[in-house]
């Protein structure tokens, strides 16, 4: 029924995006110096989103996927604004309201001035619906922050929508969950090694990355990375 129906979009979705990743050389894949992500978490794989931004063929397929993905996956919440998140978050944010001729505004990492609008930018919110919508998601603290600040000037934020979720290290869905929020990657890690491009990744990158995704947390550790959760309120 309907939720095989949703699968298959967003498995779609997933696929598209991941090509573009490819296509645009997002994906970055290190064996010797890993990278250091978000909060401190060794990966031996990148993947920069931002590239997406400079490239229009590039950036306007992926906002055309993210408003399919929205009117299709998000019927029930009525979205009155779009919110980009401090600083790759915002111009997405900006093309996607523009598609769905909504309200945009933007949502810094930290308040500026003072007052409860002191995290956004753009207009008021006080009772608006907000979808929170950032380039990546790695282990969801950066966006708990971002609604926070939305929810400090009023809005109501129970959605985020981002292009590429690390969806391997432990406890960010849950995180999400408690806070009420629901994330909405466009692309995972699954739609990435899923990919026919993904035969452009050498043998021995595949399998570093698949030993990496395998025990994300134990690789970091190995590697000089963060080498567990911390507990965060």
């Amino acid at each position: 029924g309907c939720a095989m129906n949703d699968q298959n979009i967003r498995h779609e979705i997933g696929g598209e995006v991941a090509r573009l990743l490819f296509e645009g050389g997002a994906i970055h894949v290190s064996r010797q110096q890993p990278f250091i992500l978000a909060a401190g978490w060794a990966s031996p794989v990148y993947v920069d989103v931002r590239v997406i931004l400079g490239d229009p063929a590039l950036r306007q397929a992926v906002t055309q996927l993210g408003f399919r993905y929205v009117t299709t996956m998000l019927p029930q919440a009525p979205i009155d604004a779009v919110a980009g998140a401090e600083t790759a978050g915002i111009p997405f944010a900006a093309w996607l309201a523009d598609k769905l001729n909504v309200k945009m505004r933007y949502v810094r990492k930290r308040p500026l001035g003072i007052g409860r609008n002191a995290q956004v930018e753009g207009g008021d919110v006080d009772g608006l619906n907000v979808l929170l919508v950032d380039d990546l998601t790695t282990d969801g603290g950066s966006k708990l922050n971002f609604a926070r600040g939305l929810r400090a000037a009023g809005a109501v934020v129970e959605h985020v929508l981002t292009i590429f979720y690390h969806d391997v290290f432990p406890g960010a869905a849950d995180r999400l969950a408690q806070a009420s929020l629901t994330l909405h990657p466009l692309a995972t890690w699954a739609d990435i090694l899923r990919s026919p491009v993904a035969s452009a990744v050498s043998p021995q990158d595949r399998a570093e990355i698949e030993r990496f995704l395998a025990d994300p947390v134990a690789w970091s550790t190995r590697h000089g990375g963060r080498a567990k959760l911390s507990v965060r309120s």
